[in-house]
């Protein structure tokens, strides 16, 4: 195919593809499909070989949000059945991380539900990164504790953070439509914040809210333009007791085509496979390790993931190697000059006009096949286990 020779060559200059490029790849017929993904996947390894990095979430703060983001099991006026409970010391969330850690994650993730922390969680959340620090030599820590205020990034820096993630989730064309309480700008605001403080960026999508494939394609774009080191790409948990519990729109192919317009927009940039990917790619999740190069180990917020081993057991068995904490995730010409996705550095990363890319290629785009799945509730599992409960994690 025209369009996935121009796509693979753009991706190995870090050139942006056009908006109706990245459209055309969401529109591509189940048989291009693995042609898809062996194009994508040239693209994945020229920048991160066949290294997988892991990620290991920590809950520290569950439930009880003020916020009423539709998509979440944690907001206000959720009935999901989830587990509630308030902020862990840092002895407990230092003990929950071991347990990702010792399977084999780089990366910790500390998560706290709310619309943004008070100066005096930012005080606890730094007692939990020294704790974490002081036990595991070369792990990373990523914080996640909703809206920042001004100097709240700079003490997370201080305090020892790697990074800061906050997802856009969706277009700012249809952000309203599943949030009221605060606004896309205030995402973008809080990605900006972390960015200026010197902390890696981590900003991503959920994707199976019932957008269209031009909010598919905005939403990245906007990412691209933001310059984030790493993308999460969330297939959404639709949960019995939220607004969204009927939106079952998603296929392991459509998945796979999401992953791939995001590693062409989004070329050198760490892309994760985050939650949901359980319940939406299931037994076509190797597929998509030539896509991304960075999942989740374990368990999630709130739902139950695939066992840790099993996580480990398909990486392997895809042919791939997890990585280690001696090995710089990021291309060196992004690691060395602190981000920069687009092919001028100096820009730090392209915006969504097309600055950078070459002419628009002559693209004729199919029709998808696929059809949305029937819901599968008995794929979705409330979490029991790891933080919060007597229980080991399954990590």
């Amino acid at each position: 195919m025209d369009l996935l020779t121009t796509l693979v060559d753009k991706g190995l200059r870090r050139e942006l593809p056009t908006r109706e490029e990245a459209l055309a790849v969401l529109a591509t017929s189940d048989d291009d499909l693995l042609d898809v993904v062996a194009a994508a996947g040239k693209v994945r390894r020229t920048w991160f070989g066949r290294r997988v990095k892991l990620n290991y979430l920590v809950n520290l703060k569950s439930g009880l949000c003020p916020e009423d983001c539709s998509y979440c099991s944690q907001r206000l006026g959720s009935t999901a059945g989830i587990l509630k409970y308030s902020w862990l010391k840092p002895d407990e969330a230092s003990k929950a991380a071991a347990a990702g850690l010792s399977g084999g994650a780089k990366r910790v993730c500390l998560v706290a539900s709310g619309r943004g922390p008070t100066d005096r969680d930012v005080d606890r959340v730094a007692g939990t990164i020294k704790a974490i620090k002081d036990q595991n030599e070369g792990v990373e820590v990523c914080a996640c504790l909703g809206l920042l205020s001004d100097g709240q990034a700079e003490r997370l820096r201080e305090a020892g953070a790697d990074a800061y993630n906050h997802n856009l989730n969706t277009s700012e064309a249809t952000y309203g439509d599943i949030t009221t309480t605060h606004t896309y700008a205030d995402r973008v605001d809080t990605v900006n914040k972390a960015h200026a403080a010197g902390l890696s960026a981590c900003s991503g999508l959920i994707a199976g809210m019932g957008e269209s494939d031009e909010d598919l394609v905005d939403v990245v774009f906007s990412l691209r333009e933001l310059d984030p080191d790493s993308v999460p790409v969330n297939f959404l948990i639709p949960f019995e007791g939220t607004p969204l519990a009927k939106e079952w729109n998603l296929t392991p192919q459509r998945c796979l085509r999401i992953l791939a317009m995001v590693r062409f927009v989004c070329p050198d940039v760490e892309v994760r496979i985050a939650g949901g990917r359980e319940v939406h790619l299931r037994t076509m999740q190797p597929l998509a390790l030539h896509l991304a190069n960075s999942i989740f180990l374990g368990d999630y917020l709130t739902s139950e993931g695939q066992a840790g081993k099993a996580d480990l057991d398909m990486i392997a068995d895809a042919g791939f190697e997890v990585e280690g904490t001696d090995q710089v995730t990021l291309p060196e010409h992004r690691a060395s000059a602190g981000g920069g996705c687009g092919s001028h550095e100096s820009d730090g990363g392209c915006g969504s006009q097309g600055v950078c890319g070459s002419a628009p290629a002559s693209t004729t785009t199919a029709t998808s096949t696929t059809t949305a799945q029937e819901a599968r509730t008995d794929l979705v599992a409330v979490r029991r286990r790891g933080t919060g409960t007597d229980l080991a994690p399954n990590a």
